[in-house]
């Protein structure tokens, strides 16, 4: 039994892997709510919310699920704010001591680049490594607020970089967008909400970096067209017309990453194709991605919304698919392992906390 551990910026997050039956249970307590005042999340609002919420979220755990069964302690070391991540570490590493376990560390990207097959396993766990060796090599496209990557995973589960952003993230684009149409924070669902009743051809934002010849994304031409736009508007102009602006924003970004995929498909040798990240939660970009595996008869596999954010399913699950390499250990990971000691009942003594989200 894995226990996960998230902590890279503003979601406390736990979850129990079990490689023989897939996941027991995940539990979760969001900040959004917290952050949204401020238009972003504020990194010492963040640090200070998971040192409050660890030890009550991990009472609940233990009030769910036996903990004494936990043999592997996975957390987030990065990337992510540096206060925050300090905080899931520290509480890995004292879990640890406590049970005598092993902690390993592990990349946030690599999580999400194996999401998408949490569910896969869940299917079947006795047959999953013959069924997902049948889907390699895989192109993934991982789409969050920092990070815009195609990446590929070969016949041998490693993982390495076809092409990113030269500029800004997908996500990123879309929440400065929002700012800009003056929404709120987050901005890409709001901007998703609006576009579901306007016209995506309103107005003709630019698709950038469209070349065949490279693989890389561009967006920060796309926020400034968007700029110039709203410039020639009034302010009621803006009002009145907010769905079609949203609208033909959100295809331009969703447009500029299901082409490349293509793209990439076209020009590789894959079996399936997996999408991932944050914005991986947009309908519109879902819906696009399986058109394009659709047109090239690749299967698609898209990670579950509740797994597209952070989450500590995605660290655990990402470090048993992990376990083939390095006498087990993830070699982009850094292993710590503590002396064996007794397991105690201090989870008991944890206080008790507010409500979180209970995944199942």
């Amino acid at each position: 039994m894995i226990l996960g551990v998230e902590s890279s910026c503003d979601e406390t997050a736990l979850a129990l892997f079990d490689p023989a039956a897939g996941l027991c249970g995940e539990w979760v307590h969001s900040q959004i709510a917290l952050h949204q005042p401020y238009g972003g999340v504020v990194p010492d609002l963040a640090s200070r919310e998971h040192l409050r919420h660890f030890a009550p979220l991990l009472r609940v755990a233990a009030g769910a699920c036996d903990l004494r069964t936990v043999t592997q302690i996975a957390v987030t070391r990065g990337p992510g704010l540096a206060a925050c991540l300090a905080m899931g570490v520290s509480v890995a590493k004292a879990l640890a001591l406590e049970w005598g376990v092993p902690v390993v560390g592990g990349k946030h990207l690599r999580g999400h680049a194996w999401s998408p097959f949490i569910n896969l396993h869940a299917e079947c766990p006795a047959h999953f490594d013959e069924r997902i060796d049948a889907l390699l090599p895989h192109l993934g496209l991982l789409v969050s607020g920092g990070n815009t990557i195609l990446l590929q995973i070969d016949k041998a589960r490693r993982i390495s970089v076809l092409a990113s952003t030269l500029d800004d993230a997908a996500g990123e684009a879309l929440d400065k967008g929002a700012k800009l149409l003056g929404l709120g924070y987050p901005g890409g669902p709001l901007i998703e909400k609006h576009a579901s009743t306007g016209r995506a051809d309103a107005f003709a934002f630019p698709r950038g970096n469209n070349s065949r010849g490279t693989l890389d994304f561009s967006y920060s031409g796309l926020k400034t067209s968007l700029r110039y736009t709203l410039e020639k508007l009034t302010g009621a102009e803006v009002h009145a017309r907010l769905d079609d602006l949203c609208a033909s924003f959100q295809a331009a970004v969703v447009e500029s990453l299901a082409r490349k995929t293509g793209h990439a498909l076209d020009a590789g040798a894959f079996r399936s194709v997996g999408l991932s990240g944050g914005v991986a939660n947009n309908r519109a970009l879902r819906a696009a991605i399986a058109e394009v595996g659709r047109r090239r008869s690749a299967p698609v596999f898209a990670a579950e919304p509740r797994h597209t954010g952070d989450n500590a399913a995605m660290i655990a699950f990402a470090a048993w698919m992990g376990r083939a390499r390095a006498g087990g250990i993830d070699p982009l990971a850094r292993a710590h392992r503590c002396g064996r000691r007794r397991r105690r009942s201090s989870i008991r003594r944890m206080l008790p906390g507010a409500q979180f989200e209970t995944r199942r």
